[in-house]
């Protein structure tokens, strides 16, 4: 398949910092920084400089960094807004309006089309600058289609190099995403991003459903922090692109690390089944999945662990098999007979019914008594 046409825009200093209670210290948003650089994110949005003094620096540090990665600020459409982000020497502005109806009237109190004026006159500030401009659309997925039309052709008029289309509340599912995606794209000349939240579980499915539409580029954070639900998980974007639109310049290998390092610095914990990253992601404990999975790993997983970074754990249960068995107990370096294996099985799965984990230390307890009682 011919590849996808899109780059990745990764938001965890900024959207991803928004969620509740995080907050990442400079240096911890610099070693961010750092490892999605390495992965080869193309677009790293580093932070909102008007916010505090100290946001301002940190933007400005990692601006000054010398990445591959293209360097990112975020502005209202406010001429101190975009002077801040002027001052960190970033490579990009991102400028910020809401555009559904719901939106002018409770923020603005005022006609969309003058809040939108307002906003244009700030691109050309912005460019007569000489800083580039994505131009976003807050609440875009909410809406009336015509008047975002219109609204992204002034501002690919006034010289935005990127338009943001942003489903805010994470209404959209992914056939609303494709139709309204296709019929931006094939409207206005100029590439679009997608930037979607996860309140009904869709943020993935409607990025890539936005890829496949001609979205170039892809908004995501890290583990899929972000305010409420967060965010399209970075993870889990680029697993999909590798393996369903044929992208493979990013390495993947660092993914499971930075996602822990991400866990650690936000202490946002991660769900144990979290695709790709979670602690279970490449774990099993059915007998039937494990035999086949000692023959060939693809009979149970579509991709590999190494891809990402991870290794594949079998565990002992209920659900064990004797050649799960076997080959763990072989691992140990313990030799059992067949008879003191079917004993061991039993006791497996007696003492995992009791909600009881299979620790090393409990299998070598149970390996013991198994010897014993074979006596």
């Amino acid at each position: 398949m011919k590849p996808w046409n899109i780059e990745i825009c990764d938001v965890t200093l900024r959207d991803g910092e928004q969620t509740p209670g995080v907050s990442f210290s400079c240096q911890e948003k610099v070693e961010i920084a750092q490892q999605l650089d390495a992965i080869g994110i193309e677009v790293i949005e580093a932070g909102f400089p008007a916010v505090s003094p100290n946001e301002k620096q940190c933007v400005k540090t990692i601006a000054n960094l010398g990445l591959d990665a293209r360097v990112c600020g975020f502005s209202r459409a406010r001429i101190p807004d975009i002077q801040a982000a002027i001052d960190c020497d970033v490579d990009m502005v991102s400028i910020f309006i809401p555009t559904s109806d719901l939106h002018v009237r409770v923020k603005f109190r005022k006609p969309p089309l003058s809040v939108l004026e307002d906003a244009l006159g700030m691109i050309d500030f912005a460019r007569d600058h000489g800083l580039p401009v994505r131009f976003a659309a807050e609440d875009a997925s909410r809406t009336e289609l015509s008047f975002l039309k219109e609204v992204y052709q002034r501002a690919a008029d006034h010289g935005a190099v990127l338009l943001s289309f942003a489903d805010t509340v994470g209404c959209l599912i992914p056939t609303e995403m494709y139709r309204i995606m296709s019929e931006l794209v094939s409207s206005v000349n100029r590439p679009f991003c997608a930037h979607c939240h996860n309140d009904m579980g869709c943020a993935v499915a409607n990025t890539i459903t936005a890829a496949e539409a001609g979205a170039f580029q892809l908004h995501t954070t890290i583990n899929g922090i972000g305010e409420r639900s967060g965010n399209a998980s970075l993870e889990e974007v680029l697993v999909a692109l590798r393996m369903k639109g044929g992208v493979d310049r990013y390495d993947l290998s660092y993914l499971t690390g930075l996602s822990h390092t991400v866990e650690k610095y936000s202490g946002i914990c991660l769900p144990k089944n979290k695709p790709v990253t979670g602690d279970l992601a490449f774990s099993h404990e059915s007998g039937i999945h494990i035999a086949a999975i000692l023959d060939d790993p693809a009979t149970y997983e579509y991709f590999s662990p190494e891809l990402v970074g991870s290794e594949r754990h079998f565990i002992l249960g209920k659900h064990t098999g004797k050649k799960a068995l076997e080959h763990v107990v072989a691992s140990m370096g313990c030799e059992l007979s067949e008879k003191q294996i079917c004993r061991v099985l039993d006791l497996v799965k007696d003492h995992s019914e009791h909600k009881c984990n299979i620790t090393p230390a409990v299998l070598k307890k149970l390996i013991r008594k198994a010897k014993e009682n074979a006596k």
